[in-house]
């Protein structure tokens, strides 16, 4: 059904469950990688917790990537491209929305415009400079504008054919699942 949330009712609403298979994918991080990352972000995470966020979600070992968790991964992926910063480390949100997992993507990446615009083209999703720079503000701002989930849909696509040269859905479907 059409919703503000998602006003493209074919579409399946993006999960964090989504995100995590989709970042794991693009990068090729295999099941050590994966927990190291979540360290690196502060989350102590077991290779079980790990396995189930990565099921499919008609699986019955499936469960919920919680929102703390996927911004300690984010955060984990932040540090390891781009080091640790000095002083206090970032603490992982408690609440993430798409406008905070874009931007920690765009850390990690170490992206300005040009580069969000050409992965976001790279998925054959047009998007402007004024578009984008809407999805950085602070919510609070009279241009903030809320990243809906086509559009980070497509920037994972991007980096998708960016980093691994394909940028079908069905690839990232044929990734090997997890052991354990």
């Amino acid at each position: 059904a059409y919703t503000a949330a998602n006003p493209h009712p074919t579409e399946i609403a993006l999960t964090n469950n989504d995100i995590l298979r989709r970042v794991r994918y693009v990068f090729d991080f295999d099941d050590a990688k994966t927990l190291t990352l979540f360290g690196l972000g502060g989350a102590t995470v077991t290779p079980e917790q790990v396995s189930a966020w990565l099921q499919r979600d008609e699986d019955p070992a499936f469960e919920a990537c919680s929102d703390p968790a996927l911004a300690s991964f984010l955060n984990g992926l932040i540090v390891d491209r781009r080091g640790k910063k000095d002083g206090p480390q970032p603490v992982p949100e408690r609440r993430l929305t798409n406008n905070i997992v874009l931007r920690k993507l765009r850390i990690a990446l170490d992206l300005r415009d040009e580069g969000m615009l050409e992965m976001l083209g790279r998925a054959d999703f047009e998007f402007s400079k004024h578009e984008l720079s809407a999805l950085f503000r602070k919510p609070g701002h009279k241009h903030f504008r809320a990243c809906q989930d086509q559009v980070l849909r497509n920037f994972l696509k991007g980096m998708q054919h960016t980093f691994r040269g394909d940028a079908t859905d069905e690839a990232q479907g044929q990734q090997p699942q997890p052991a354990g």
